[in-house]
């Protein structure tokens, strides 16, 4: 008996101890909540530059309604995405050395224009039902 007390405290107190560290790493945390999204002392330009636009482009997907049509929501929620690209390309350009990134830069921020203007053009000719 005392043996089968002694295991079930044990048990109690794994469960106890370690469930909550369990769901605590597998539950999604919000984006600003994320490892790496506070800026830490002394970063340098880039990084800012590139947490900015991280931010930017998780605030404007995340403010985006669902309209329950796949289509109008694919496109609603890519604008903001392809936004951060172009975003994103724009600071390599700034700040990036190698030749070779900084043409994909180049070339992201051509493709991203052009499919951003696409949808925006779109989302006009396809009003949401009401």
């Amino acid at each position: 008996m005392k043996s089968q007390l002694k295991r079930l405290a044990a048990l109690a107190f794994a469960c106890a101890t370690f469930i909550p560290q369990a769901f605590a790493q597998t539950t999604a945390p919000s984006h600003d909540a994320m490892p790496g999204m506070a800026a830490p002392a002394g970063e340098s330009p880039a990084t800012a530059a590139y947490r900015a636009a991280d931010k930017s482009m998780m605030a404007g997907m995340s403010s985006v309604q669902y309209s329950g049509d796949p289509d109008r929501d694919f496109v609603a929620h890519m604008i903001p995405h392809h936004e951060g690209a172009v975003e994103m390309a724009k600071v390599e350009l700034k700040y990036g050395k190698d030749a070779k990134l900084r043409k994909l830069a180049k070339d992201i921020i051509a493709a991203q224009d052009r499919e951003i203007a696409f949808m925006k053009q779109w989302l006009a000719a396809h009003p949401q039902a009401k």
